[in-house]
């Protein structure tokens, strides 16, 4: 038999341990939420889709080793773009066991880099047939293509390209990769500063088989010209770059009044060259990176098919 003073020792001993759990309650540390916050980086805190780093396109200090590693099959082709002229292009095949659209890839002002070649890697690895011609072939002193030229010398030679001859070799090329046995017969372009403006032209021209262009900080054709764009177009823009920025709002309003699809997205605090760049602007660059690409995928999804 259990004596009262017994039963009262049990009660105070329960008392004294809840009076000590409530107490550890509510002097335990809280969550700190602004360092969960701080611990996010700005990709993660928007609602834009967004891409692991291994899914982007390598940055300019990591596509060397990226392209050496990749499994897919890249060779270089020369391809017939007139009667007296060719260019050499990269082309590389996604690992697939169905027919894939065609992107053809416009190069920077600096020519057909290594960067260059590895975002066409990484478009085969997301499933399309990607081919970067060299605009360059046999337009510099010496005669031959972007590799054995300085940055100084192909930004020279890019500025005395006739647009015309450009936007003719664009087309051949993408009637070169809607003939691949492998290819679906229609194809979009996706190009970087000069190659940028290079592809929204494209969609003014609209050539045959064009089903979409995307634009990589590149400015925007006169608005005189945007009634010729048949095909959508998808605009991605540093917000730290004045000079290409200040000709996106024109086209976006043109374009809507033409009853024309042109979307543009700006990411805040991105340089120009922003996915090139990647280690630039304080991690802007690549939280622009980041969201560009998945954008730049589910355009072509949509418009070009998988």
């Amino acid at each position: 038999m259990i004596s009262p003073l017994c039963c009262r020792a049990r009660l105070l001993a329960a008392s004294v341990l809840a009076s000590v759990g409530a107490a550890c309650a509510r002097h335990a540390p809280e969550q700190d939420v602004h360092a969960e916050h701080a611990a996010m980086t700005p990709s993660s805190m928007t609602a834009a889709p967004v891409a692991s780093d291994a899914s982007l396109p390598a940055g300019a200090l990591d596509v060397a080793s990226r392209l050496a590693r990749s499994p897919r099959h890249g060779e270089w082709a020369m391809i017939r773009t007139g009667p007296a002229d060719s260019v050499k292009a990269w082309v590389v095949y996604p690992e697939r066991a169905t027919k894939a659209p065609v992107v053809v890839v416009i190069h920077e002002i600096f020519g057909l880099s290594t960067w260059v070649r590895g975002v066409a890697d990484q478009l085969a690895a997301d499933g399309y047939i990607a081919i970067a011609p060299d605009l360059l072939t046999g337009k510099a002193t010496p005669a031959v293509g972007s590799d054995t030229l300085t940055q100084q010398v192909a930004t020279a030679a890019i500025r005395t390209l006739a647009s015309t001859d450009v936007q003719r070799q664009l087309a051949a090329v993408g009637q070169y990769g809607m003939s691949l046995p492998a290819a679906e017969k229609r194809y979009g372009t996706v190009g970087f500063c000069w190659g940028g403006s290079t592809s929204f032209m494209h969609a003014v021209m609209s050539p045959a088989g064009l089903g979409a262009a995307v634009v990589y900080y590149g400015t925007s054709p006169a608005d005189s010209l945007l009634p010729r764009v048949t095909v959508p177009v998808l605009g991605l823009y540093g917000g730290e770059d004045a000079r290409v920025d200040a000709t996106v709002p024109p086209a976006e309003l043109a374009m809507r009044n033409l009853g024309k699809t042109f979307e543009p997205h700006t990411f805040a605090g991105a340089g120009h060259g922003f996915l090139r760049q990647q280690d630039g602007q304080n991690g802007a660059n690549l939280a622009a990176a980041r969201q560009a690409w998945p954008l730049t995928i589910g355009f072509f999804r949509t418009h070009l098919g998988r």
